[in-house]
């Protein structure tokens, strides 16, 4: 299943435009909290579909019954990039136990490049709720073996795989090598192209730079 939210207006949309905004995303500080907001977003509307129970409060004038949560996910986040949208997922699940994985581009030969993964940090994931963000779905590579990373020492009871953009060639390679009813995509927006050196068109260039600052 797939969820891309910025078919609807709403202002999500706003967020979107300002990150890929050349002018406004030169302010690093305010390119981060765009992603964060749009991190907060996807939770509120991921807890849409998690598992939900009737729980007693009692206020100062009574008692009453309100769903709360059955359990918080785990958030994951590929690194550098995907920090600032973790955060905004963090805002909303507070209590959430947390991953990492640090994946890069190494290049191999002349226009290519293959998908690196030097370190990974996890909590035990059997039966639990997995949340896997990144800001951009490009080839979709990273993304993939981020996940196959992630769960070859344990398996989630559902994924939620969040992009804020992605290419059309990486949402497919996602759904043809993550073939599961356990994993849900959610989508900020879907750009039609990519350029030889695999970056979304438009898009909005680079994020980790963007967010924190030119790499060497």
């Amino acid at each position: 299943m797939i969820h891309i939210l910025g078919q609807n207006n709403s202002i999500f949309n706003q967020f979107i435009y300002e990150i890929r905004d050349e002018n406004i995303q030169k302010d690093s500080m305010r390119f981060r909290r765009n992603m964060e907001r749009l991190g907060e977003i996807f939770a509120y509307e991921i807890s849409k579909h998690l598992d939900w129970e009737n729980k007693e409060v009692n206020t100062p004038l009574g008692m009453l019954e309100i769903p709360v949560l059955k359990s918080q996910p785990v958030v994951a986040s590929i690194l550098r990039a995907g920090l600032p949208v973790h955060q905004g997922f963090l805002n909303y699940f507070d209590k959430a136990e947390n991953a990492f994985v640090s994946a890069y581009r190494k290049p191999s030969r002349i226009g290519l490049f293959e998908i690196q993964i030097e370190y990974a940090s996890s909590p035990d994931l059997t039966g639990k709720t997995l949340i896997l963000c990144d800001p951009m779905l490009a080839t979709g590579s990273s993304m993939v073996l981020t996940y196959k990373e992630l769960i070859s020492k344990s398996t989630p009871e559902h994924t939620h795989i969040v992009a804020v953009l992605a290419s059309v060639q990486g949402v497919e390679y996602v759904q043809k090598h993550i073939n599961s009813s356990k994993i849900t995509l959610w989508i900020g927006a879907v750009d039609d192209e990519l350029t030889a050196e695999a970056y979304i068109v438009p898009g909005l260039g680079d994020a980790g730079d963007l967010a924190f600052g030119n790499k060497m």
